[in-house]
């Protein structure tokens, strides 16, 4: 039987130009081999929201037990994602998406199992190792195996998933408690691990980058234990004040551990991010503007669904159903390879730009027309997907593309930490623009909308909550669709300077290399 080149030597990375003129042969298949691993952490991303109110009444769990079942996954996997991507690298990227699957899988049992609140939350952080791996695995694993022509609808199709696991995750949960207990939302994923593990083993090639390398633990732990700070201050910043004690003790050591993690990959030979990436034009410029669009998206969308639910009245299933269209037009487009086209015939800078234009566009049609029910949410929606399908991917293949191909997993975990980071950013800022403009509108009752409307007295009442929490989120929605366009801009502007830098440079090498010749 006879291997492909990257299964014979996969420490040694194939040079760029190889891998750039063949891809491997059973790419396709590899594909969606690692978009099966893929969604089955994104559904657990958004399925336990579903679930919140039947685990409040079986566990009899506390408001913080529940915040903590949701966070410590996402804590313990934004911290992570540096390392795990790092990992990837120096360790083999399918040993590592294997791992990352089984992990996943036995705290998804344990999770299932759990007779109280202390051991879901455990198993969910557990979870949220193994989801930290398979995040910036799958993306490494794509860059390897297609060719650089390639790569951006492969990498839509990748993202075409995350939008559909973000969609089905309320569908599945929803139809599973109907009718099963709510151990089943973890449960599930058993079987959706199993034939993924069997799928890796069985086509996915190894990749890495092993080279005589030392593992930078020291890098690590203060990665994670930075990463894990910002993003716990991020998240208790609304609940317990920005100015608490608990927050700014939190923020302080982000500040000071992330100082010194990028202290220390200065010094060491073999550092696990290696921050001559930001000399990098592309680079910089496409992760300055992911933050900003992730943070506008990611604010705006939280938001949304709780506009669906306590405005509009639908409940979660229903909620989940109608903001579906956003996920399915984000599918069709770059299923069909249509969104690749229109960004090969633009280029990546007008791509990104029009691709935020369009999010932008469709924030401020949900927020403007509000008045109108869910025809105005339906158009936003739909020109949201248009625009995650157009710039999104090409904004995700600008990063990669700009890094060595041997280092993919360390700039997928920078990817992913970025998306992690701006979404909980929007998340804080933006429910915290609404919950500004909603307590000046309705000062006399509780500032939490379910609150609010618990304690009004008459329709009229609840009618005046209703829409201060509607004027609250229109203001919230154009902050984040300001914030949207900005990041295209930037980014579009960036990319534009650094392609004409690049194309400077070539000129230049291609001068000398003449005069050399000459003399």
């Amino acid at each position: 039987m006879t291997t492909s080149p990257q299964e014979q030597a996969p420490d040694r990375p194939p040079a760029r130009g190889a891998a750039q003129s063949q891809g491997h042969p059973r790419r396709w298949l590899i594909l969606g081999v690692i978009c099966l691993a893929q969604l089955t952490v994104l559904l657990d991303n958004t399925v336990l929201n579903v679930a919140i109110p039947s685990l409040t009444r079986a566990m009899d769990a506390s408001t913080a037990d529940i915040q903590w079942m949701i966070n410590a996954y996402s804590l313990v996997q934004s911290g992570l994602l540096l390392t795990a991507g790092n990992a990837a690298d120096r360790y083999g990227r399918k040993r590592m998406l294997i791992v990352g699957l089984v992990l996943f899988g036995v705290g998804s049992l344990v999770a299932g199992l759990a007779e109280s609140p202390g051991r879901l939350i455990a198993a969910r952080a557990g979870m949220g190792v193994g989801g930290a791996l398979l995040l910036t695995t799958t993306l490494a694993v794509v860059m390897q195996i297609f060719t650089h022509e390639e790569q951006p609808r492969a990498i839509g199709i990748w993202a075409a998933v995350n939008s559909l696991g973000f969609a089905a995750g309320p569908l599945v949960g929803g139809f599973l408690l109907n009718h099963y207990w709510w151990g089943a939302v973890f449960l599930v994923n058993l079987p959706v691990v199993a034939l993924a593990v069997a799928a890796v083993a069985a086509y996915v090639p190894e990749s890495g980058n092993r080279l005589g390398e030392r593992p930078d633990l020291v890098g690590a732990v203060l990665s994670t234990i930075g990463m894990a700070s910002l993003v716990y201050a991020i998240i208790s910043g609304p609940e317990h004040g920005w100015t608490s004690a608990r927050v700014a003790a939190s923020a302080a050591s982000a500040v000071l551990v992330l100082g010194a993690f990028a202290y220390w990959e200065r010094r060491i030979p073999h550092p696990m991010l290696d921050l001559d990436f930001f000399r990098n034009r592309r680079f910089t410029a496409s992760v300055g503007g992911l933050v900003l669009i992730t943070f506008g998206m990611g604010g705006a969308l939280f938001l949304l669904t709780q506009y669906l639910q306590f405005v509009l009245g639908y409940g979660p299933l229903e909620a989940g159903l109608r903001t579906a269209p956003m996920a399915l037009t984000v599918v069709a487009l770059n299923f069909t390879g249509v969104a690749a086209k229109w960004s090969a015939r633009m280029g990546s800078p007008r791509s990104i730009g029009l691709g935020m234009a369009l999010m932008a566009a469709g924030l401020v049609s949900i927020a403007t027309l509000t008045e109108h029910g869910y025809t105005g949410t339906l158009l936003g929606l739909v020109l949201i997907g248009a625009g995650t399908a157009v710039g999104s991917p090409v904004m995700s293949h600008a990063i990669m593309s700009s890094i060595p191909r041997e280092k993919a997993g360390a700039g997928a975990g920078i990817n992913g930490t970025l998306n992690e980071f701006g979404a909980g950013l929007g998340v804080a800022v933006l429910g915290a623009v609404l919950n500004a403009r909603f307590a000046a509108l309705v000062p006399v009752v509780a500032s939490s909308l379910p609150a609010a409307l618990a304690a009004a007295g008459s329709e009229r009442e609840r009618a005046r909550i209703t829409g201060a929490y509607s004027s609250g989120l229109e203001t919230s929605l154009l902050v984040g669709a300001v914030a949207v366009l900005l990041g295209g801009l930037i980014a579009a502007a960036l990319l534009h300077r650094a392609d004409r830098g690049d194309r400077a440079d070539g000129e230049d090498r291609a001068d000398r290399g003449e005069s050399g010749g000459r003399t």
